[in-house]
């Protein structure tokens, strides 16, 4: 991973507020990143600008890091009013970004994993931008969990592919509530469409856990004030069994934070806009080609498993 000229080829790069509170796998995320970057950044988000006031994720994450010089810990003020479009997230990335020192930084939110599996596709992926250097990015493939690690949403409205992979120092910033990344003049970004899985864990913590994360996330997008009504998991469109394997790195969060529920416990809900999206998942099965699919990227080249 390592060259002469470059000794950090790639930088790792997350930040994490309530992680203890919220039972995010932050922990669990930066060992994944730890096992593949020769660097990690992690910005931790603080409520106050004394950068004070925290619910012992820091601590932790001192206590466990202190000694290992491949990882940095950085503070930062999570500014309550910065809610609209959840701004707050791209903000906190960026944070993140900026300490990079690699030629290429992989990202990784405090919810997600990447498979051990899956290394040397990313490390291939790194050859692909050497040799193109009109691509700035590379995009993943998701799996979004729901409810357990035994159920995976796979549907229009969750999206398959997102950038986790950019190249380091061009002016590419987070965009939005951090779910990619543009140019800083708002450009999408030219990218390679890789092979490499990101496991979203987003929503498959235990119910009252999840619950509590819903109304939180919801005062990024409205407010501080916002009180968001209560969440329980239902058996939405698009769920299905999810039959391979976890990352090694996300099993011990998976024991502690996670429960077994299957799609039979899950009461169904009905809404109309499921019919589209049937429809829509229809002609995906058929074709490949998905419907109104949000692409916050242009894809230039493509690269297979082989």
């Amino acid at each position: 991973m390592m060259t002469t000229d470059n000794p950090i080829r790639l930088s790792g790069f997350t930040f994490i507020r309530g992680g203890v509170t919220l039972g995010y796998p932050y922990q669990e995320a930066i060992e994944c990143l730890l096992n593949l970057c020769d660097e990690v950044i992690v910005n931790v988000g603080f409520s106050d600008q004394a950068l004070i006031e925290d619910d012992g994720t820091w601590n932790s994450l001192e206590k466990r890091y202190t000694d290992n010089p491949k990882i940095k810990l950085i503070k930062s003020f999570w500014d309550a009013e910065m809610a609209s479009q959840g701004l707050i997230l791209s903000h906190q990335t960026n944070i993140a970004l900026n300490a990079c020192r690699g030629k290429y930084c992989q990202y990784l939110q405090a919810d997600e994993s990447l498979h051990e599996e899956d290394f040397s596709l990313i490390l291939k992926s790194l050859d692909f931008l050497d040799a193109n250097p009109q691509l700035q990015g590379v995009t993943f493939n998701y799996i979004h969990f729901y409810g357990s690690p035994l159920i995976q949403k796979y549907t229009r409205n969750a999206y398959r592919r997102e950038v986790r992979l950019i190249r380091n120092k061009e002016g590419t910033k987070s965009y939005l509530d951090a779910q990619g990344f543009r140019s800083c003049e708002g450009k999408k970004l030219k990218v390679l469409q890789g092979q490499a899985r990101v496991f979203h864990y987003g929503w498959a913590r235990k119910q009252d856990l999840m619950n509590l994360k819903v109304k939180n996330f919801a005062k990024l997008y409205h407010g501080k004030d916002f009180e968001n009504s209560d969440f329980t998991f239902r058996r939405e469109w698009g769920l299905q069994p999810f039959l391979a394997s976890h990352p090694k790195f996300i099993k011990s969060w998976l024991d502690k934070f996670t429960s077994a529920i299957e799609l039979k416990d899950l009461k169904p809900l009905f809404k109309w806009q499921d019919l589209g999206l049937a429809f829509s998942d229809a002609i995906e099965k058929m074709t490949g080609y998905r419907m109104g699919e949000y692409r916050n990227y242009k894809v230039i080249k493509k690269m297979g498993k082989s």
